[in-house]
């Protein structure tokens, strides 16, 4: 009976993690998929993912586990008592190099225009720049007076739930940026590999020191939005989370006016932070 219920709870868990929406971004226990998308970028790597490569994987594995089950049972030892000794089939040959070659031509057409689109945009609206640091990020609003701040993991023990905060998700200062607008994003690091993750955006690009990557993103959807840093760099890996709340261009242009008071020492801060650096090297 206790089997019983916890299968049955298990269940529901999922079924609620699939029907509810989830408003902030955070996953949810026994969530499945992709993330839901919040920007044209991650619409397309859906599309991609649901619409192509699901039915190329389920083709393979029927046709496959198809053609074991017709081996199992045509060449077993009582129903084929007296084995073939052939050890060559020209067009069997043919067949299993031209196929996966055609297949994987399927795939890769579509995969490189989506790369393609998610390389950059010709004409970005604005620019942010992000630093990985160990074991926190820096970012700078280069249209906007360079706006320079850093952003680090709130400790669990001051996490505040009636806040909306996050377990191992959310920042001191998060990233605020407009929806509908196009965001060339510039990704580097200061000591060692990092890599910047927003699933929802489709976003995923490594920080790389001395290194100036490139992408970009639309938002769409307002909301606060949830990363982390996918690149094993260090002790405290997985301890440097993003938080994004996007919103609308006029509350961002009233957020701006305020983030720029409030972290005017910052700057300060960043040149001697990159004076240190330039003396290391």
């Amino acid at each position: 009976m206790k089997k019983l219920n916890l299968w049955l709870l298990t269940a529901f868990s999922f079924i609620s993690s699939l029907s509810v929406a989830n408003a902030d971004d955070a996953a949810t226990p026994l969530q499945l998929g992709l993330r839901a998308a919040a920007s044209p970028q991650m619409e397309r790597i859906i599309d991609f993912h649901d619409n192509l490569l699901m039915y190329v994987i389920t083709a393979i594995v029927i046709f496959v586990t198809g053609l074991m089950l017709w081996v199992i049972i045509r060449y077993n030892k009582k129903a084929n008592p007296e084995p073939s000794k052939t050890t060559h089939h020209v067009m069997l040959e043919i067949l299993w190099t031209v196929l996966p070659v055609v297949i994987l031509i399927v795939i890769a057409i579509p995969s490189f225009k989506m790369l393609y689109y998610l390389d950059r945009t010709e004409n970005p609206e604005m620019t942010l720049k992000i630093t990985g640091y160990q074991w926190y990020w820096g970012y700078e609003y280069l249209d906007h007076d360079n706006l320079t701040f850093t952003s680090n993991m709130i400790p669990e023990d001051e996490i505040d739930e009636s806040k909306g905060q996050k377990r191992l998700l959310s920042t001191d200062n998060v990233v605020v940026l407009p929806i509908d607008t196009n965001i060339a994003i510039q990704i580097t690091a200061a000591d060692v590999l990092h890599a910047f993750t927003i699933p929802a955006f489709g976003v995923k690009k490594d920080a790389v020191p001395g290194r100036l990557n490139e992408t970009w993103v639309r938002i769409e959807k307002p909301g606060t939005y949830f990363g982390q840093c996918s690149e094993i760099c260090g002790i405290n890996h997985a301890y440097m989370p993003i938080e994004i709340k996007a919103v609308p261009k006029e509350e961002f242009e009233a957020w701006l006016v305020k983030a720029k008071e409030e972290h005017a020492s910052n700057d300060n801060h960043h040149m001697m932070t990159l004076a240190q650096l330039e003396g290391v090297k």
